[in-house]
């Protein structure tokens, strides 16, 4: 991660705006068309990316005074403090906007019923998402370096083996961290629940470098880019356990009240959550994985149940450096959390669409196929699940299926997934072939399965 050119400091920009105004009033129209939250197209640019915009004619110092003037008057405050005991400052962007309206629409636990009825059969609906929250724990522990391939990840969790290299204990701790976000998501927010957290994520990875649910009690650890330089040092492990209960006490107060002047929405409390926890870094390692999974444990306490299958570090993964530069903005800026929430909101807004995408095309190729089914005679000749684990491979969920995987997404014995599948091959429908000790099994294209049923 390069470094960011940081912006001049606010007793400067506050200055520079003043000086502006009474000694550059023939500039003044040029400069004042920087009075603006946002640019042109949107974007809430951080110094870093602004400088470049500026006319060579003018001040970038006195442009960006005239730009930050403008934000601060929309400022609206999420936090209980930032590293000077103020609170944190942001501002409702079109994306963060569009981020909360989408999650609003479709990511409620009521939206979430409506697709599994709509869907038609609710196992095949936990088929498609169950895959899902796989793809979170996993792209998490990649995120912070995990090498083991997403293939062989969820070999290891759909088959509940034990893991055999310390990356595939981060993931299987991911994993066991998401389930206990879920299972706890009526618990309120509190230091000891952080540090719990943390022992059922990293427990057994490396526990002497990791110190599973032990905050840190020392200041030698800072948050390094690729080339090792420091790009965030942590506040000071003193006072950190106050610090954590400040933070507990804003999470657990409500803001989602139409009534109160304080209103915010679940989503950026999540978001903000997430972004403290970072900041904060309370433990020697681990702690963007408790972060993500705290954001996680947040929407799931405010009825976004949908958040189970919307995986976020799937995108943050392939967006690593981004991801880093958002807290670096903050940090540098007033810790004004716009930077981090813009960054957050568009993986939001991506990982929703994604995830709407799935249902629908799963929604129509339902319709496809049924009435393919009817038509061959195929109907009466399938068991459901034999109806299920065709839709799952048809939607592309999987790409082999094994007798384990099948077990673990049916609910049912090993003999009744070998049955399952077996009867897939006597249908035509599915090919299998050994690999190894193994068997798998793939989906026939649909051409070849028409055109064997019409013979």
């Amino acid at each position: 991660m390069s470094a960011i050119k940081t912006p001049p400091p606010l007793e400067q920009v506050q200055s520079l705006f003043k000086l502006m105004s009474q000694t550059q009033s023939e500039q003044f129209p040029e400069y004042f068309q920087f009075y603006q939250a946002v640019d042109a197209k949107g974007r809430y640019l951080p110094f870093d990316k602004f400088r470049f915009r500026v006319p060579k004619s003018l001040k970038v110092d006195v442009a960006w005074s005239v730009l930050k003037t403008a934000r601060m008057s929309q400022y609206r405050y999420a936090l209980p403090s930032g590293p000077e005991g103020t609170p944190c400052p942001f501002i409702l962007t079109p994306t963060i906007q569009k981020a909360i309206s989408l999650t609003d629409r479709n990511a409620t636990t009521a939206a979430l019923e409506y697709m599994s009825n709509k869907i038609g059969e609710q196992k095949h609906f936990e088929y498609m998402l169950n895959d899902l929250i796989e793809d979170e724990a996993i792209s998490s522990s990649q995120l912070e370096g995990a090498a083991t391939t997403t293939l062989m990840a969820k070999d290891m969790l759909k088959r509940k083996r034990k893991p055999r290299t310390m990356d595939e204990r981060m993931i299987l701790g991911n994993f066991q961290m998401m389930k206990f976000a879920i299972d706890n998501r009526d618990r309120p927010l509190s230091p000891d629940f952080i540090q719990e957290l943390h022992e059922v994520g990293v427990q057994g990875i490396d526990d002497d470098n990791y110190h599973p649910g032990v905050f840190r009690d020392s200041d030698d650890v800072a948050v390094v880019d690729r080339d090792g330089e420091v790009v965030h040092q942590p506040p000071s492990c003193k006072d950190l356990p106050k610090r954590l209960q400040v933070l507990s006490d804003w999470a657990n107060k409500c803001h989602d009240s139409g009534e109160s002047s304080e209103y915010l929405h679940p989503l950026l409390k999540a978001m903000a959550i997430h972004f403290a926890v970072g900041y904060e870094h309370p433990f020697r390692d681990g702690n963007g994985r408790v972060a993500r999974a705290l954001f996680y444990w947040f929407m799931f306490k405010n009825e976004y149940a949908a958040f189970r299958y919307i995986t976020i570090s799937v995108l943050l993964k392939g967006a690593a450096t981004e991801y880093g530069k958002s807290y670096l903005y903050t940090e540098s800026d007033t810790m004004d959390m716009t930077y981090f929430f813009e960054f957050q909101s568009a993986k939001v807004i991506k990982a929703i669409t994604t995830f709407k995408e799935s249902y629908e095309h799963s929604s129509r190729e339902l319709e496809d196929f049924n009435r393919f089914l009817l038509a061959s005679g195929l109907f009466g000749k399938m068991s459901d699940n034999h109806r299920v684990v065709f839709r799952a491979a048809r939607d592309g969920l999987h790409r082999d299926f094994t007798a384990i995987n099948v077990q673990e997404n049916l609910h049912c014995s090993y003999n009744t997934a070998a049955s399952v599948l077996k009867g897939l091959v006597q249908l035509k429908l599915f090919s299998v072939r050994k690999v190894g000790k193994e068997w798998l099994y793939n989906i026939n294209k649909l051409d070849e399965i028409k055109s064997s049923w019409n013979r």
